[in-house]
């Protein structure tokens, strides 16, 4: 049996403090915060077409593993606006042997999120 193909993923990140965290991601660049609830409790973001929810509740960051994982086109563009917007880079940059460059900062919940260059384009960004 056929199936449609996966046209999108989203990250849904727990996070303790709704309002804190929103401050946080803007400053990654996320936008349009929309939330839910009163008091809001659930929070919808957007960078270049790509989701973020954030959920209120207990956060349970993953230790030193990723919770996102963002590919860009240049990471040291990237580095330059996250140290603008006061964001500590807490790993990197790094070449990885997978052919990426990658570099780290962690939320105010612990969530590590990677920011990542392919050292070569791939194929299926051509046009991008």
């Amino acid at each position: 049996m056929a199936r449609d193909k996966v046209f999108a993923t989203t990250t849904v990140l727990v996070v303790g403090d709704l309002a804190r965290s929103i401050e946080f991601y803007g400053r990654l660049g996320f936008v349009e915060p929309s939330t839910w609830a009163d008091p809001p409790s659930f929070a919808m973001m957007n960078r270049d077409g790509f989701d973020l929810m954030l959920s209120c509740g207990t956060p349970r960051p993953n230790h030193d593993a990723w919770a996102m994982h963002l590919r860009v086109a240049d990471l040291a563009a990237e580095e330059e606006a996250l140290r603008a917007a006061g964001v500590a880079i807490d790993r990197g940059p790094t070449t990885t042997p997978y052919a990426m460059y990658e570099i780290e900062v962690v939320d105010p919940d612990g969530h590590r999120i990677c920011f990542g260059q392919d050292i070569e384009r791939r194929p299926e960004d051509r046009g991008r």
